[in-house]
């Protein structure tokens, strides 16, 4: 690709005249790339804070086998506020972070593809967060519908108003897909067209081929929740009839949009965390990446497969033998992409020479979670277990040793590995060590006991439960708990480092790639002369240089 041709995609973005460069940039419209990446993560761990809060909440309460914290009702809705405040709120908005921030550097160029387009997206996130919290709270909220919306329990309308809890929970839900759509067109299209000349698709960071996989099934499945959801509102608001069954509309239906794109949207989560992993660990180790182009290759398999495989969340629905038969072994046959990454990890580990920093211990951490998550996942891919523990804890678990377990520790090393590039400032080492320590046990803590308690047949979504299951939930809720005191000393390591922490340097990992060649923050536009790449990411051990010219500015 020429400089012309990237130029055509791509106009010189200057600063505007009194624009702010300092931290009240965060505060702004901007259209950098970083600025907005920043303010995705920022305000994804805000109601990071407040879903674990809730969460925290459920598990006070389950810390005795009587409803006596707090009224079921309530309970309830804490149940469906803190699974879609962590999977809108945050998940989401922390993965778009770090794919606006990160790309555009590992791909040299200077900014995303459409700017205008990017800071809209992320405006909108604000926006939907205000309308998906204001629904706990306003009347006929989505106490009683589970935190997947399902009719028709989803549609009924106790308080006889056109705009009510329910309704604004649908509508944040819509807005969230519509905001996720516009930046999945974003970071698709800036891969596709603005690489920097001599990057080739197997030159290219494994970050940005699992952000790239991830976003494709963004632009695939993502249409099929949206349309779900405002015909869903539509149902709720102006009395049509996609889902009710009283006016001749399929609540099934629902189910199969919701989950068409729903199990996608793990890969959609886990994907890019594969990529972290993928460039963590060589760092780390002082190795090239093992099995670089398979490791590639099998993140667009995981994309080709992840959309045949959603009727393993409806086995207990009704579905016929010989669908169950037919996505029970589409469910087990994408564990092996997933398994050749951990094989080619594991291989990039071994013999290396580690340096266990808060990034690495984190990646290893998730690395470990997610291994028993894909145990776990396997067992439930089979048709007759998954029913045997359909609506149980041992689904809750799986899923938060992958969600938990896996993305949010795999984030954490994210964060701590480019935090020196974002701010120009180091951690603190000690304080990121406690974090690891903290976060760790507590997962597990409260996580791992699900398992047991979910196999001797405790339902989830409850308030009460039989005594036998007590002992479990203590240990769950007092890893919950550990788990909420953990992130003291991130809060307290960001904050402090940032503002006074030692100066990072260019490249204080000796890392390998285009964000490490620039300054640390990088400037503006990236790059003043866009870079001419002549060898692939992960050189550890060659002479042969990354670059045929110098990226950063003088």
């Amino acid at each position: 690709m020429s400089n012309a041709s990237l130029e055509a995609v791509q106009p010189s973005l200057q600063p505007q005249p009194g624009a702010p460069d300092n931290w009240r940039r965060f505060f702004t419209f901007s259209t950098d790339h970083k600025v907005i990446g920043i303010q995705y993560i920022v305000v994804a761990f805000v109601f990071f804070l407040f879903g674990g809060l809730l969460a925290m909440v459920m598990r006070g309460e389950l810390l005795t086998p009587e409803a006596d914290l707090v009224d079921r009702t309530v309970y309830n809705g804490l149940f469906t506020m803190h699974g879609t405040i962590m999977l809108f709120m945050w998940t989401f908005p922390m993965l778009n972070g770090l794919a606006n921030y990160l790309v555009p550097l590992m791909i040299g160029a200077r900014d995303m593809a459409f700017p205008r387009l990017n800071a809209a997206a992320f405006w909108l996130v604000p926006l939907f967060g205000v309308i998906l919290t204001l629904s706990f709270f306003v009347p006929g909220g989505p106490s009683q519908s589970g935190w997947w919306a399902y009719p028709p329990v989803s549609l009924q309308n106790p308080t006889g108003n056109l705009i009510n809890g329910q309704s604004l929970w649908i509508l944040a839900v819509a807005l969230s897909g519509i905001s996720s759509i516009m930046g999945a067109v974003n970071i698709v299209t800036t891969i596709l067209r603005m690489r920097a000349p001599g990057m080739g698709w197997f030159k290219m960071p494994a970050f940005c081929w699992t952000v790239l996989a991830a976003q494709l099934i963004q632009l695939f499945g993502l249409p099929a929740l949206t349309a779900g959801a405002v015909m869903l509102l539509f149902d709720l608001t102006v009395g049509t009839s996609f889902f009710n069954p009283e006016l001749g509309g399929d609540p099934v239906l629902y189910q199969h949009f919701f989950w068409f794109y729903s199990h996608p949207a793990v890969y959609v989560i886990i994907l890019p965390i594969f990529g972290v992993f993928s460039e963590v660990f060589p760092v780390y180790s002082r190795k090239p990446l093992f099995g670089y182009p398979v490791v590639v290759v099998s993140s667009l398999i995981i994309t080709g497969l992840s959309g045949i495989v959603w009727v393993h969340h409806m086995f207990a629905s009704g579905t016929p033998g010989w669908m169950r038969m037919l996505f029970m072994i589409t469910t087990m046959t994408i564990s092996v992409p997933t398994g050749i990454k951990v094989f080619a990890w594991v291989a990039t580990i071994w013999g290396g020479r580690l340096r266990l920093n808060s990034a690495m211990l984190f990646a290893l951490g998730g690395l470990s979670m997610f291994l028993f998550a894909g145990i776990t996942g396997i067992m439930l891919a089979s048709a007759p277990f998954d029913i045997h523990v359909n609506n149980t804890y041992f689904v809750v678990g799986h899923f938060h040793y992958v969600i938990y377990g896996a993305v949010v520790m795999g984030f954490y090393a994210a964060i701590y590995h480019w935090f020196p590039k974002m701010t120009g400032r180091m951690y603190y080492e000690g304080l990121g060590k406690l974090h690891f320590v903290l976060t760790f046990i507590g997962a597990n803590l409260n996580f791992l006991p699900m398992h047991p308690a979910g196999l001797m047949g405790m339902p989830r979504r409850v308030a009460s439960y039989d005594p036998e299951f007590a002992l479990w939930n203590v240990l769950a809720s007092l890893g919950g708990f550990l788990l909420g005191v953990s992130t003291l000393p991130f809060i307290l390591n960001m904050l402090s480092s940032w503002s006074r922490g030692p100066e990072a340097g260019d490249n204080p990992w000796r890392a390998i790639g285009l964000e490490w060649l620039v300054s640390s923050p990088p400037p503006h536009e990236n790059f003043d002369e866009i870079p001419v790449v002549v060898s692939g990411p992960y050189g550890y051990g060659s002479d042969e240089p990354l670059v045929a010219n110098s990226p950063t500015k003088e």
